[in-house]
């Protein structure tokens, strides 16, 4: 029987021989959604520059509402040699939600934690890999980055960031990618599993925002050529979606629902928060519906917009979606 420290050794270079694999699985995936859809796509309207300009304008926020964006970078380090800070300068959110941070360390800051007093961070052990944050003016009761039952709480970190305030929760996450040839996606279904028994226990307690890269296209609508992609590519196969389904409408009469809020303000429109920078996506129209806002159903009165910044392209493949809800947290 080999010594305890060879044992520990064995196991961490074999959980970063998987973190390897997961990361190279992401990119692959990420890339084959840019070559399994080009014949659907349409001449984009919308600017295709590679860098955000100084000067950016949004209307200004409803009345006695609350804004929190969200926004996957696609690396901390790049996103903010390409105007990062004009955006949050910009939209000036209440609560800010960054994932696909790639860092390993809370980065040093003192502009941001003057606008976000307020900062949590989830990291994973593997280098530059992953992460997520919230930057927030509101103080949390209570915080967790932990996952309830998952049988790999290693995975789960830099993943999800869960916030408790006075009337709800806030799930931040950067949902697990079923990666190329779905060679990821029973890793997918566990996350699945465990994360839809958690946002339904967190619910009884009360109401729910869950927002992020939550890494599914729900419908044909929310993806560039839907028919060649089902079941081919990571986040459209029925496995994914009907999970999906299963949250916002969930099986049996015991169980609150929860609304996909920007599909509920948009039911017929075809609008995207990723674009791939392979293949001149973006000019051609080529994207994915991945971030979004799911609300507990009972919050969903209060909510005064939705919107994809469709025109903040450049500093990531992603854009951001901001929502707008009225009342305190």
């Amino acid at each position: 029987m080999p010594p305890k420290d060879a044992t520990s050794s064995k196991r961490k270079a074999d959980s970063l021989a998987t973190d390897e694999e997961e990361e190279k699985e992401d990119k692959k995936a990420k890339k084959l959604r840019t070559l399994k859809q080009p014949s659907q796509a349409t001449e984009s309207t919308q600017p295709t520059n590679k860098v955000l300009p100084v000067d950016i304008k949004f209307p200004p926020r409803a009345q006695g509402a609350l804004r929190i964006a969200t926004w996957n970078i696609c690396s901390w380090s790049a996103s903010q040699k390409k105007g990062f800070k004009y955006y949050v300068e910009a939209e000036d959110p209440d609560i800010l939600i960054l994932t696909e941070l790639k860092l390993n360390t809370p980065p040093v800051d003192p502009k941001l934690k003057e606008r976000f007093p307020h900062l949590y961070w989830s990291f994973s052990e593997k280098k530059s890999y992953s992460g997520t944050a919230v930057l927030s003016k509101v103080k949390a009761l209570n915080v967790t980055t932990e996952l309830p039952g998952h049988p790999d709480p290693a995975s789960i970190k830099g993943r999800l960031i869960t916030l408790e305030f006075p009337s709800c929760y806030l799930i931040s996450t950067y949902v697990v990618n079923a990666g190329t040839e779905l060679k990821a996606l029973d890793a997918k279904k566990t996350w699945n599993l465990h994360f839809t028994n958690y946002i339904r226990e967190l619910d009884k307690k009360k109401p729910v925002v869950w927002t992020g890269d939550l890494n599914v296209a729900p419908t044909e609508l929310d993806l560039t050529n839907g028919k060649k992609n089902w079941n081919k590519t990571a986040g459209y196969t029925e496995a994914e979606t009907t999970a999906f389904k299963n949250i916002l409408s969930p099986p049996g009469d015991d169980q609150t629902a929860f609304v996909d809020v920007w599909r509920k303000f948009h039911p017929t429109d075809r609008q995207y928060t990723y674009f791939s920078y392979r293949f001149n996506c973006r000019a051609k129209g080529i994207g994915w519906r991945l971030d979004m806002f799911v609300l507990s159903e009972r919050l969903v009165e209060r909510v005064k917009m939705c919107e994809i910044r469709g025109e903040i392209y450049g500093a990531s493949d992603h854009c951001p979606v901001v929502l707008e809800i009225e009342g305190e947290l």
